[in-house]
């Protein structure tokens, strides 16, 4: 009887161990599934604005500057991406980018609504165009500005850094030097002499 239940035992506790394995490997499952399904998503979107942009009409104009400003704010990330990786003083660039994509995303998401209502209907709303055409530019030389600034401090530390290699690089040749040595020098003293003695008539 004894033997029975611990062999009962052993075997719910072997099916609670594989159960358990079971979740955690149906949670994961559900965790890839979502992540998946997320880039799947972004994948299709970016596909159908290429699509989209190649187009004629407003519409294809419009899918056009959305990838203009996608374009812009990924050179804009990567610039902030390595002077954070370098280790640069960035202030409150970090936060400031954090604003500037909420405002990027907000402004795709009007682009691509604007964008929606061109191709099913052919009334223009040249107003709210200009608007967005306006806010499109703004952001544009806001990521321009940023990057600009981020090239600048990157070249004042290159040139800080050439700088100091350069007189680093002499004082080493300096200090690798010879000295003259003075026996050379009195050797060339009077081979000159006795040259000029030759020249004299």
């Amino acid at each position: 009887m004894a033997e029975i239940s611990e062999i009962l035992l052993i075997a719910l506790v072997i099916l609670a161990f594989l159960l358990l394995l079971g979740g955690v490997g149906i949670y994961v499952l559900v965790k890839l599934g979502k992540k998946a399904a997320v880039k799947a998503r972004e994948a299709t979107t970016r596909i159908t604005t290429h699509v989209n942009a190649m187009g004629t009409g407003e519409a294809a104009e419009i899918e056009r500057l959305r990838l203009d400003l996608r374009r812009e704010m990924t050179l804009t990330r990567q610039a902030v991406d390595q002077a954070q990786r370098q280790g640069w003083g960035l202030g409150d660039l970090p936060r400031i980018m954090a604003d500037l994509t909420k405002h990027v995303d907000t402004h795709d998401e009007q682009l691509a609504m604007f964008a929606q209502q061109q191709r099913v209907s052919s009334y223009v709303d040249h107003v709210t165009l200009d608007r967005l055409r306006e806010h499109q530019a703004t952001l544009t030389a806001t990521c321009a500005r940023i990057r600009t600034g981020l090239l600048n401090d990157q070249v004042h530390h290159t040139a800080s850094g050439i700088a100091d290699l350069t007189s680093r690089t002499d004082l080493e040749i300096e200090s690798r030097r010879r000295d003259p040595d003075p026996l050379d020098e009195i050797d060339d003293l009077y081979r000159r002499t006795m040259e000029e003695r030759r020249k004299e008539p």
